[in-house]
């Protein structure tokens, strides 16, 4: 006879479990996924876009899922029919031909791209790039320093990292608006229609594709003239591939960015106590604790809720839960950042915690190449940020805020802030 607690009949309803992707839900999702953790940490369900995928939300299983090579990132593997592929991507990229890039491909070919692209974006070139990104940085406060307030998001969160990637892809600037105008498009319709953000998608090919094709007779000192360059063995990036690679690194790395500062300081402005220790240590000239600090925000409410989608190659087991081939399974890295069973006292705010091996930016071959840049963008940011306006504050009460709607990115839609005007 199976034991059971006494009082509770055997056969008792299974609890009820949160609703999920509501815009209560977009406030602040991680009660409901310190539901799922303990009570159904493998979860299928049904996402807004009708389609059904298995919700991945302990860290043990997701740093398991985030390296299983049986979970492709090809949406041909998708058991669905071709017409519901469309609502599991990026929007417009498989009409624009944009599929092969990092985040739709699986080894051997992964490998090859990964190791070209890697021979363009690297370390050194991101340190480099350190004074420039300084420089952003400054110029966007000083647009808005003598008002007195702002609006965090759309004023410096958003055009940093495109100006950014738009300088180190070689984007001529007076080219750069274009870009901003539609990242602009993405970041409003990232929880609505998907077709806004497909027009731009194939408005960004066209302009990348050109401009790679300039740039073959006009080599630079720039990330897309390196592409170009990129050889290993005799292998090299084809046109295509190399349009897919540019606009990969622009699309995943803006947004994710914008992300990482708004909700990092979204984060300090809720834990005054943390906050005043970083903005201490950043007027004693240290650095150790914004470097601890940023992967905790990233940790904590990180930019990337959901990993990009993966689909089963072959029946498999996850967390307990048999996933059959042809299933998708999304990655929640925001649960599994939060999991007790990794991280001590996970929903407290910590900037000095060292062992923080969080899942950010990903796992295994898919982690994020961008991540080092973004890093740099993240703590330039929000470093600048606390020196220059220290008596910056939340504009409007908290409750107030609202969160874009979307499955992969968590943001907010608008952080509007005061402070003492300043002349630069």
């Amino acid at each position: 006879m199976d034991e059971q607690t006494p009082g509770t009949p055997s056969d008792a309803p299974a609890p009820q479990g949160p609703t999920l992707f509501d815009w209560e839900f977009a406030t602040d999702p991680y009660p409901a996924y310190a539901w799922l953790r303990e009570h159904s940490p493998v979860h299928r369900t049904s996402l807004p876009s009708g389609v059904e995928a298995w919700l991945v939300t302990r860290y043990a299983d997701a740093r398991q899922a985030l390296a299983d090579q049986r979970l492709s990132k090809n949406p041909a593997h998708h058991a669905e029919p071709a017409h519901a592929k469309g609502k599991t991507g990026i929007p417009g990229e498989r009409k624009a031909e944009l599929m092969t890039h990092l985040l739709n491909i699986d080894p051997p070919d992964h490998t090859r791209l990964r190791r070209l692209v890697s021979k363009a974006f690297t370390p050194r070139r991101v340190a480099e790039f350190t004074p420039r990104v300084q420089e952003l940085t400054d110029h966007l406060i000083d647009g808005f320093a003598a008002k007195g307030e702002a609006d965090l998001i759309h004023e410096f969160a958003f055009p940093l990292p495109i100006y950014a990637i738009c300088e180190m892809l070689g984007v001529p600037r007076e080219d750069q608006d274009d870009f901003r105008d539609w990242a602009g498009m993405m970041i409003r319709h990232g929880g609505g229609p998907r077709g806004g953000v497909a027009r731009s998608v194939k408005q960004m090919r066209t302009y990348l594709g050109e401009l790679i094709h300039r740039k073959r007779d006009d080599l630079g000192n720039d990330l897309i003239s390196d592409l170009i360059r990129a050889s290993d063995h005799g292998d090299h990036l084809t046109e295509a591939e190399a349009t897919a690679m540019a606009f990969i690194l622009l699309f995943a790395g803006f947004e994710t960015t914008v992300n990482l500062i708004g909700n990092g300081v979204h984060s300090l402005f809720m834990n005054p106590n943390q906050r005043a220790l970083l903005q201490d240590s950043l007027a004693a000239g240290e650095s150790a604790l914004l470097a601890t600090g940023i992967e905790e925000l990233l940790r904590y409410d990180g930019p990337v809720e959901l990993a990009t989608w993966r689909f089963a190659t072959e029946p498999l087991t996850l967390g307990g839960q048999e996933v059959a081939a042809g299933d998708p399974v999304l990655v929640v890295l925001a649960a599994a950042d939060r999991d007790p069973d990794r991280f001590a006292d996970p929903d407290t705010l910590d900037l000095s915690r060292t062992d923080n091996q969080h899942l950010g930016y990903g796992h295994g071959i898919h982690y994020c190449l961008g991540a080092p840049l973004a890093r740099l963008e993240g703590q330039t940011a929000l470093a600048t940020l606390l020196t220059r306006l220290p008596d910056l504050e939340l504009a409007i009460p908290p409750q107030e805020l609202r969160w874009r709607g979307g499955l992969i990115m968590r943001g907010l839609r608008t952080l509007p802030v005061r402070f003492t005007p300043r002349n630069t």
